[in-house]
């Protein structure tokens, strides 16, 4: 006890107040580690326009009629989240602290019957977004089918109309004889898992997400009891009364034990609370000038824009020095923030040449911005999926060994392990020669020196992200190396990860495995190929790839991808079988 330094008066404080005091404290900091884990909330909420208290299709779900812009709100959010982490619903404390914090809504967002999509009571409410690919496959590609919008005249309304009819029955039980509130209820949260996991495949069209929401949201299907519904808004008033109560019963405690505790103990000198501004302090990253950045990208015009996502728009631009450079509008919020910091003050002093280079970092009051060395080829996906861009066989393996060398550098980084946890291929880009260079490095996590994985809330996309970092929230190299692999399936068949054309949509591995019993890989290579590669290194490459998409202890290194794409490479020059009209394709399996 000597070591802590306290000072007693035992004269004054007995024994028994000591202990009394170390009671008050102890459960004190059990209620505050309470409460500051449920405040964390991992939905972007923002409200998507002003609520007109329309009557809906949402009023099968909704408790009041103004709650439409709420319910928009949170469906488009949760569709974001499901398109990083592949997940769909929030468990009932998630959903609460997320809901708490919308800020701007005129009603009482709790009694708006979104407290009902909450995960945890089985059936269609723990599904995760793959889950409803395996068990809803059919109904999510009918309402996709359904879903086509014209945007002009009466086509929206015809459009809309047809997209309606599969929404409604979606997730209907066959019948109605035991619990009707509660069968209303599981068949609810089977329609908007349906939904959300459509819109989060395509979360980047953001008109063609509003407008399936705007259409299933405004368009009149029928009216709930209005006795039910003052039920429920009563039910949630009253929940959010004895949270309140709670807290303030909490905060009591906490004045309390504090007034006590300052007579027991010494005061602590105050802790320097660490601020954006003192992290970046820290960086060696190069700080650019707002104005040189308005002046690099002709103050940001739409015409130098060369790309967008969820964190903002990407310019190219020319520096003073003659420099081309890529320059990312940086969206401030929280989530956004996180990443920006990560990006300048641990990863700016990372060098590889198949790593993206950050040559520098602008802050000026609300505006940020990232700027990259500019990668003049656009990024893999273009070229893999765009009509009229090819690439051949050798710069498909060239810019797989590429891509692989830039990940074998991260994971046996001298600091630390780096996980790049967003490996696709829009976070590919080419340069000038067609060189592949990993970027994007938003998400990642540094693995200390001893350590085998960190753990952490599931980030990625949909359909990158590893089945089995999914269910343990273990980020470690291996995750990596299943998005290579999938990546790489890509590759050699110039295929969407997630196939919507089948009766049941099926990940581009599955399709994969499925195509190689079979005992032919033809139906495998990309036509854009025409017939113009080597079978062997196809075949090799296609195992390799599947390989990595294993079971995570079965998964090769990077390094071991490296040296097995080298070889592939090395049969496809020596033998340049497929410049030649010899069946190239024919390649059976034993």
């Amino acid at each position: 006890m000597a070591s802590w330094n306290w000072n007693w008066n035992r004269t004054v404080f007995p024994t028994s107040i000591l202990l009394v005091c170390m009671f008050i404290l102890i459960n004190t900091m059990k209620f505050a580690i309470s409460l500051a884990l449920d405040t964390e909330c991992s939905l972007k909420i923002q409200l998507l326009n002003d609520s007109s208290c329309q009557e809906g299709n949402w009023h099968e779900l909704m408790h009041s009629k103004c709650c439409g812009e709420a319910f928009d709100s949170y469906l488009y959010a949760l569709a974001q989240h499901a398109n990083l982490t592949g997940r769909v619903y929030l468990d009932s404390t998630e959903q609460r602290n997320c809901l708490s914090r919308v800020k701007g809504f005129k009603d009482d967002i709790f009694g708006c019957g979104i407290e009902n999509l909450t995960s945890g009571g089985g059936g269609c409410s723990d599904l995760l977004v793959a889950d409803v690919w395996n068990k809803l496959g059919n109904e999510l590609k009918s309402l996709d089918e359904k879903c086509q919008f014209q945007t002009s005249g009466n086509g929206y309304e015809q459009s809309c109309s047809l997209c309606l009819r599969p929404w409604k029955t979606t997730g209907e039980t066959s019948s109605r004889k035991t619990n009707v509130k509660a069968e209303k209820i599981e068949d609810d949260l089977c329609r908007i898992a349906v939904i959300v996991t459509l819109i989060s495949s395509k979360i980047e069209n953001e008109m063609y997400v509003h407008t399936v929401l705007r259409c299933l949201g405004t368009k009149h299907i029928y009216i709930e009891n209005e006795t039910t519904q003052g039920n429920q808004n009563m039910e949630s008033n009253r929940g959010t009364w004895i949270l309140i109560g709670a807290t303030i019963g909490v905060i009591l405690m906490i004045v309390i034990a504090y007034s006590m505790l300052r007579r027991c103990f010494r005061s602590a000198p105050p802790r320097k609370e660490v601020t954006f501004g003192d992290m970046l302090k820290k960086t060696s990253c190069p700080r650019v000038h707002i104005k040189e950045v308005y002046a690099a990208t002709n103050h940001l015009n739409e015409m130098n824009i060369i790309g967008e996502g969820s964190a903002g728009k990407v310019y190219k631009g020319t520096m003073r020095n003659n420099q081309h450079v890529a320059i990312k509008h940086v969206i401030n919020d929280d989530g956004n923030m996180e990443t920006f910091a990560r990006e300048v003050t641990s990863l700016s002093h990372v060098r590889h040449p198949n790593l993206v280079a950050l040559l520098g970092y602008c802050v000026e009051g609300d505006e940020c911005f990232l700027v990259y060395e500019l990668c003049p080829n656009g990024s893999l996906s273009e070229w893999l999926f765009g009509k009229n861009k090819v690439l051949s066989w050798i710069q498909r393996l060239e810019i797989a060994i590429d891509s692989a060398r830039g990940l074998w550098f991260l994971h046996t980084y001298a600091g630390g392990c780096i996980v790049h946890r967003d490996i696709k291929p829009t976070n590919i880009l080419l340069g000038s020669k067609f060189e592949a260079k990993l970027s994007d490095f938003g998400l990642s996590k540094v693995i200390e020196v001893g350590e085998t994985y960190v753990s952490s809330e599931v980030r990625g996309t949909f359909g990158y992200v590893d089945p089995e970092y999914q269910s343990n929230h273990h980020v470690n190299s291996s995750g990596d190396v299943y998005s290579f692999g999938m990546v790489l399936l890509q590759i050699l068949s110039g295929k969407k990860v997630i196939n919507l054309k089948l009766k049941k949509p099926m990940s581009l591995n599955k399709m994969a495995k499925a195509i190689t019993k079979g005992g032919s890989i033809t139906g495998f290579v990309d036509p854009k190929l025409q017939g113009d590669y080597s079978g062997e290194a196809f075949d090799f490459t296609l195992k390799l790839a599947l390989s990595c998409t294993s079971l995570n202890q079965q998964r090769p290194s990077m390094e071991q991808v490296v040296q097995k794409l080298e070889e592939a490479l090395l049969i496809s020059k020596e033998r340049k079988a497929s410049t030649t009209k010899t069946p190239a394709d024919d390649i059976s399996n034993p």
